[in-house]
């Protein structure tokens, strides 16, 4: 029979609520999703993304797992490339307008990312598009009729823009048209889902305003919270060193993810694994009756990650590696060696071995401890080692290895 392909409504609505934020509406999409049951047409289910940078994060996958899910029901999900509102820039939470991309730094962040998001997503079952085909085919006439679809006063409502105007900070032009811009894709997709960050819920309820004003169905809107980074207090970002990449090798994503907080462990494990709600329940009860401990929740969340993006058996040698480097004192087997000539103070020496970025920072991380040589605590700053024959074994913070090989100039 026709339909028969897709699961029960009510299980399909189980998996796509999970660690959903905003659903804009629950019941049109049930009704959507009925839809697709008995006339065996998936739904059309739309997701952004501005290639603004090259490296894609845990804290986008989130977004693609959820991606994921909707291909996992049997749905058309299209990865919406945003090659024109790229080159607008996304205002979206931003305290000052977005640098405005070339053409060239738009194509070739794209072609990472679309190398990159096939790590979650499933190639086979993606349709792959770019809203430049249609945007950048409106010319100025289409693009002025778009802006009169929309008023000032409508769009102050978005928080960003009415906070910014009253700190009197600037709110270019151009802005404006992002959220119009991002609401005609959908109008020219005729989506009839949109997902997106928690931030995002401004832009997609434009989309599905757009719809109604064309006579189509509008969208249902579903949003997923933005990831907690290694810091636990802000949302992951490269620019504020609190990220994990996709493409990170395996032991660096292992031990970083062993440095999350506590608190943050829940929300990983529902939002970056497949790990049954049921399942995370049963440890975090363990957890708060004091019957686990939290580095086994680490680990096991450490683990999961690393087989997701670089299999199990990679998974495996990063546990080991971590318990020898970190559990049991050991050292890693591919240390990286160099070779220094002349007369260092210690935190100069660190700078030029690039085991810290500068001199204050290379003070403060032997003040706090963090730095130790040959397996022996460092507390001088103004220590000047001696030149020797053997490199002498350098360790900063839990992670960091070097051996450094000193001779005389």
């Amino acid at each position: 029979m026709p339909g028969s392909e897709f699961l029960p409504v009510d299980e399909q609505m189980e998996l796509l609520r999970r660690g959903a934020v905003d659903l804009v509406d629950e019941a049109q999409l049930r009704s959507k999703l009925e839809r697709a049951r008995k006339t065996g047409v998936p739904l059309t289910v739309k997701t952004g993304f501005d290639p603004s940078s090259p490296d894609l994060h845990l804290g986008h996958t989130v977004l693609l797992r959820k991606m994921r899910h909707f291909q996992q029901l049997g749905h058309r999900v299209i990865f919406l490339i945003g090659g024109f509102t790229a080159r607008i820039g996304d205002p979206t939470g931003k305290k000052a307008t977005r640098p405005q991309l070339t053409s060239e730094e738009v194509e070739a962040n794209a072609r990472t990312y679309q190398r990159q998001v096939f790590r979650v997503l499933d190639e086979a079952k993606t349709v792959v598009d770019d809203n430049d085909r249609w945007l950048g085919a409106l010319g100025s006439h289409g693009l002025i009729r778009l802006a009169g679809r929309y008023t000032l006063a409508r769009m102050m409502e978005r928080e960003d823009f009415k906070t910014r105007f009253q700190e009197g900070r600037p709110i270019h032009l151009h802005e404006l048209l992002y959220p119009l811009a991002q609401g005609y894709d959908s109008v020219a997709l005729k989506a009839d889902v949109e997902l997106g960050g928690h931030d995002q819920i401004f832009n997609l309820l434009v989309g599905r305003d757009l719809m109604k004003e064309d006579g189509l169905e509008p969208q249902v809107v579903l949003t997923v919270p933005l990831l907690v980074g290694l810091d636990g207090q802000e949302k992951m970002s490269k620019s504020l060193g609190n990220a994990i990449a996709v493409e990170d090798p395996p032991r660096e994503m292992y031990g970083r993810t062993m440095s999350i907080p506590d608190a943050l462990m829940w929300d990983w494990l529902l939002l970056l694994t497949d790990l049954s709600e049921a399942e995370i329940r049963d440890r975090r009860a363990r957890f708060e009756a004091g019957a686990l401990h939290p580095k086994a929740v680490k680990q096991e969340l450490a683990r999961r990650l690393v087989a997701q993006y670089h299999g199990e058996e990679a998974a495996a040698q990063a546990e080991a590696e971590f318990e020898n480097v970190f559990a049991a004192g050991g050292v890693p087997d591919d240390v990286p060696e160099k070779e220094l000539a002349g007369a260092f103070t210690l935190s100069r020496l660190l700078v030029a071995a690039e085991l810290a970025p500068s001199n204050g920072e290379a003070r403060r991380l032997i003040e706090q401890k963090a730095v130790s040589i040959d397996g022996e605590r460092a507390e001088d700053p103004s220590l000047e080692l001696p030149p020797r024959t053997e490199p002498y074994l350098f360790k900063v913070g839990k992670r960091r290895f070097a051996r450094i090989r000193l001779s005389r100039p």
